[in-house]
């Protein structure tokens, strides 16, 4: 009598992107075989593809619930654009218990671990925290917890929008190698001590610097938009995240950054959500 158990489902990966890279590829990761096609490392391929973060890549082909081609994928395996991906329904559900949270920072804590006595913002993220008015339909547990990790950072001394999130898809998107994600802040500066109207003493060809035309760390900055919001408030939205990056563009230009928050991160705002409390990305909502 033969097993009439069902196989696994499975589900096939989303077809490649418009934009595909070159046959000539190079990088990490990125082989050619013999036959002269270019392969890449299953785990990086799954992420292009959008299917998972390359660490959930690893975690679920250690499961064995990766397929290429039908069978059951080996890690370290190298693929080829052509070949066919197929993921088991369990990753899926895996997905669908993961959490994205928006915090608004205060001062004096850290995006990631903890360093020199200052708290990592997670710490943030307790049951009493949670932002009263948050209506999304999700209950917290302390396993949420786990994996929670920023994707991106704020300084110590900033305020405002940070998403921590457990989805690897999410983090891809707003801090991948290839992210163009649109960051919004609100920046307060001084010109010295005795300037009042900031905006009335700086110099426009500044302004235009700050727009277009500083390096930092040897490399030139994309464009950025920056506006002024009032004498002493300057608008930056940001394509790009060096490590404050703000702060020491404005350092170039003779401004003193004295208060910055970031409110936008995409399509998702921070708008009311009090200093120090955070709620869930909303099933709706995306970046």
């Amino acid at each position: 009598m033969t097993d009439s158990k069902p196989p696994p489902a499975f589900r096939r990966a989303p077809p490649p992107g418009n934009k595909p890279p070159p046959l000539n590829a190079t990088g990490p990761g990125v082989r050619v075989a013999a036959s002269g096609a270019t392969t890449t490392r299953l785990n990086k391929r799954m992420a292009e593809l959008g299917l998972c973060s390359r660490r959930e890549a690893d975690d679920w082909i250690d499961k064995g619930w990766v397929k290429v081609n039908g069978e059951i994928a080996p890690m370290g395996l190298q693929v080829k654009h052509s070949d066919r991906i197929e993921i088991d329904k369990k990753a899926q559900g895996h997905q669908a218990t993961q959490v994205t949270i928006l915090l608004n920072k205060p001062m004096g804590y850290v995006s990631g671990q903890a360093e020199d006595g200052h708290q990592p913002a997670v710490t943030l993220v307790t049951a009493q925290n949670r932002w009263p008015d948050d209506n999304a339909r999700f209950f917290f547990h302390p396993s949420q917890l786990r994996g929670l990790a920023p994707a991106g950072r704020l300084d110590i001394d900033s305020i405002g929008l940070l998403v921590l999130t457990q989805d690897g898809r999410v983090a891809r998107q707003l801090i991948g190698e290839d992210s163009v994600m649109d960051k919004e802040y609100l920046v307060r500066v001084s010109l010295g001590e005795t300037v009042t109207n900031v905006q009335a003493a700086f110099p426009a060809e500044q302004l235009a610097r700050l727009r277009y035309g500083l390096s930092l760390d040897g490399q030139l900055l994309k464009p950025a938009q920056v506006e002024w919001q009032n004498p002493e408030q300057l608008r930056f939205v940001l394509t790009e995240g060096k490590k404050r990056q703000i702060r020491r563009m404005c350092e170039q230009v003779g401004l003193k950054v004295v208060g910055l928050k970031r409110v936008r991160i995409g399509r998702v705002v921070l708008g009311h959500l009090p200093v120090g409390q955070w709620r869930y990305l909303a099933p709706h909502e995306r970046f």
